[in-house]
């Protein structure tokens, strides 16, 4: 699996309005339907167990300014991903109480939880990377961001 196996390029917003966990949350879902991935009726309902799963079980904002929101959906064909990426910062109740600056949401087929671990230890390795995150945050247009997905992808077959 690799990330732009993963991302759809189409749901990748490279300055997000929303300066607010609720708010970037929807927005990526809404970026998801919008590429007809996620069904249009289908989209209130994950936005609401996203923002439920992260308060009951804690946020998905790990610190180092990025955050991975996620979760299983019915009728969902195969794992997607949206990118988020935010200038201004975004407030995710982070666990180092920091501001959120990149966002990968994962949406997984309920059907696939072995896919879905596997996509979530693949994003969760580039965000460890101090580089990936920075040129993540300065990456100021959507092919930006592709692009870095990219080279990603290659760096992580040649290690």
């Amino acid at each position: 699996m690799k990330l732009t196996d993963l991302v759809e390029p189409n749901a990748i917003v490279a300055e997000m309005k929303s300066t607010e966990r609720n708010g970037a949350i929807r927005e990526l879902v809404e970026a998801l339907r919008d590429t007809e991935l996620v069904g249009p009726d289908s989209a209130d309902s994950i936005i609401r167990s996203i923002v439920a799963r992260e308060r009951s079980r804690g946020t998905t904002g790990f610190g180092k300014g990025v955050a991975v929101p996620h979760a299983k959906v019915d009728g969902l064909a195969k794992v997607v991903a949206a990118v988020g990426r935010s200038s201004r910062g975004i407030d995710f109740a982070s666990l180092d109480g920091e501001p959120v600056y990149g966002v990968f949401l994962i949406l997984s087929p309920t059907d696939q939880a072995e896919e879905h671990l596997r996509a979530m230890d693949l994003v969760f390795r580039h965000l460890q990377q101090e580089k990936f995150r920075k040129f993540l945050r300065q990456s100021d247009k959507p092919e930006k961001i592709y692009d870095l997905l990219k080279e990603a992808d290659e760096k992580l077959l040649v290690s």
